[in-house]
């Protein structure tokens, strides 16, 4: 199985910046389909971000294009945030998505992210 691990959440004012990361590690994952997800305060978890872990490739939610980056380095993918708003609150989250690509089936436990205005 694979396992992930979110880091770096904390609290930030609006316009500033934060850096999230996912350990990934458990089995082969080259192939995998990664995502992030965030739950904000009484609302559904929604995307973020998804992430293609050989090719680099992302697709970013409406409200963050701009503003937040995903990338890798080894076995951590990560999740710049900048610009941050009030509205970016929420327990953040990784997700992978094995082949054939179908869910995701693989979550971390979330690391919590707090703007003030």
């Amino acid at each position: 199985q694979v396992q992930l691990v979110e880091s770096g959440g904390g609290a930030a004012q609006a316009g500033g910046s934060l850096r999230l990361s996912c350990a990934v590690s458990g089995r082969t994952f080259v192939n995998y389909r990664m995502g992030w997800f965030r739950q904000g305060p009484g609302r559904e978890r929604e995307f973020v971000a998804t992430y293609t872990w050989s090719g680099g490739r992302a697709s970013y939610r409406d409200s963050v294009q701009g503003r937040f980056t995903v990338s890798r380095e080894k076995d951590t993918m990560y999740l710049q945030m900048d610009s941050l708003k009030p509205e970016d609150t929420g327990v953040y989250y990784c997700a992978a998505d094995d082949p054939p690509w179908n869910s995701f089936d693989y979550w971390g436990q979330g690391t919590q992210v707090t703007v003030s205005s």
